[in-house]
């Protein structure tokens, strides 16, 4: 198998889907990564827990919607991309692929969403 389809197999367990309401976020580490666990009325996201404008924890922000807020300095992103929705961010955190199977939600944190 080459690495390719090897990583897009390579989804991990990182949360149940019953602990994360609708509108809430929770902090998981997962394949070596610290990710954000979304789940926004249009289903679960993925991405990673750090705010690309100065490094700091995007879980102690809050999620509206699809869009996580830094409490730090306001910087936005959508939890479906990774983009940058508000500055004083520039560069767009990675999102990766979720998959729910039962009540476990699965993440590929090998295959990094495009933006």
């Amino acid at each position: 198998m080459n690495e390719r389809a090897q990583a897009a197999g390579s989804f991990v367990e990182a949360a149940k889907a019953g602990e994360i309401p609708v509108g809430q976020f929770k902090a998981v580490q997962a394949g070596g990564k610290r990710l954000l666990i979304c789940h926004a009325d249009s289903g679960f996201y993925a991405v990673d827990d750090t705010c690309t404008h100065d490094d700091g924890p995007l879980g102690d922000g809050w999620l509206e919607g699809t869009e996580i807020e830094c409490p730090r300095h306001g910087a936005r992103f959508d939890v479906k991309t990774g983009k940058v929705l508000c500055l004083p961010a520039a560069v767009p955190i990675n999102s990766y692929r979720v998959q729910v199977d039962g009540e476990a939600v699965k993440v590929n944190v090998h295959e990094v969403m495009p933006k």
